[in-house]
């Protein structure tokens, strides 16, 4: 018997926090599924929102219910759903795109000029219920840890990043080693990188990027990196870089690192404009240049879940803490100290 009201954690005001509060059940549409969540991971967009920062004022509209991040069991479904029943243990890509837009309609929905992100610009999954369009819904293989299912989305982020383009006996350079460039570690090291640079001021993370298969770790405050990663390649430069950290030096040192002709892939969101060396990191070094936002509809997805689960990569070792949801605010300071990496929020009913 689904209840009426819920507990959800709620962005109350246009001001710093969240409370958690008694709200209604989402009612279901008629192509909806309602899933009671089970666990929800904090994201670094969840900080953004809970401080209040510029990004948020410009983008969050309060009252709503954050978290995008989620795995849970189907409570209920629409009368017109058909691919999800009661019980599936299932998460979510929260990006729903429009469906008409040029970019829907060439097979480009993860760019949808008019998408909605759940947990973003509508409620989210901080909550006991969330409501789901159905075509949004992943299914989760029994194979898969059941740990592993709230991390489906920023893993994806990591799966798209690496395979962007060739890996396969690649040399790698890794910069930012938060749970994303930590995942990334991972895919390129599972998908046969020839030898991966991990680059990350957090001591602690850097261990963490050891234990996902990083072969070499680097200070970038140790001064000397471009020339030890010059050496270990030959004088030439990686082939690869997965720039994670949206940094501003960080960026202007990955493609430093780059060699003549390589790839950069981008993901890290920068807070503000940055000033780059184009003719000299770009065009005349001939770099091809990808960014990266969100997942594939759906072919990341796929490859995500094949990917665990055959067991090619363990994502164990980025969870640091578990918390209920609850404790939101030791999660939110735990992971601004820098002390934690991936931390689960489990719900209890």
């Amino acid at each position: 018997m689904i209840p009426k009201t819920m507990q959800a954690l709620v962005k109350a005001t246009a001001a710093p926090g969240m409370e958690m509060r008694e709200m209604p059940v989402p009612a279901l549409g008629a192509s909806d599924v309602l899933v009671a969540v089970e666990t929800a991971s904090v994201c670094g967009t969840d900080l953004h929102i809970y401080h209040w920062d510029e990004w948020a004022q410009a983008r969050i509209k309060p009252p709503y219910i954050p978290g995008h991040e989620f795995c849970g069991t189907v409570a209920a479904i629409g009368e017109l759903v058909q691919d999800v029943q009661v019980g599936d243990f299932v998460s979510a890509e929260m990006h729903v795109a429009c469906g008409h837009c040029l970019q829907c309609r060439s097979g480009q929905a993860h760019v949808c000029q008019f998408v909605k992100i759940l947990g973003v610009d509508a409620d989210g999954a901080f909550a006991d219920y969330v409501r789901i369009p159905a075509t949004n819904i992943w299914k989760l293989s029994p194979a898969i840890p059941r740990d592993f299912g709230s991390l489906f989305d920023p893993f994806g982020n990591a799966v798209h990043t690496v395979l962007s383009g060739p890996i396969a006996g690649q040399t790698v350079a890794v910069t930012g080693c938060g749970p994303i460039g930590l995942f990334s570690i991972a895919v390129a090291k599972a998908c046969g990188a020839a030898h991966i640079f991990a680059i990350e001021p957090n001591a602690q993370r850097r261990e963490l990027a050891r234990r996902m298969g990083a072969r070499t770790l680097l200070d970038p405050a140790s001064g000397d990196i471009e020339q030890q990663v010059k050496t270990a390649t030959g004088g030439n430069g990686v082939d690869v870089l997965l720039e994670m950290s949206g940094h501003p030096s960080a960026i202007a040192q990955g493609f430093r690192l780059l060699r003549m002709g390589g790839r950069a892939s981008l993901l890290g969101i920068p807070s503000r404009p940055v000033e780059i060396d184009l003719a000299n990191a770009v065009i005349f070094k001939g770099a091809t240049v990808h960014g990266i936002n969100g997942r594939k509809m759906y072919e990341t997805w796929f490859q995500a879940e094949a990917l665990l689960r055959e067991s090619a990569i363990d994502l164990a070792p980025v969870i640091t803490h578990r918390l209920p949801l609850a404790r939101f605010d030791e999660a939110m300071h735990l992971l601004e100290s820098g002390e934690a990496s991936k931390i689960l929020l489990t719900v209890k009913r």
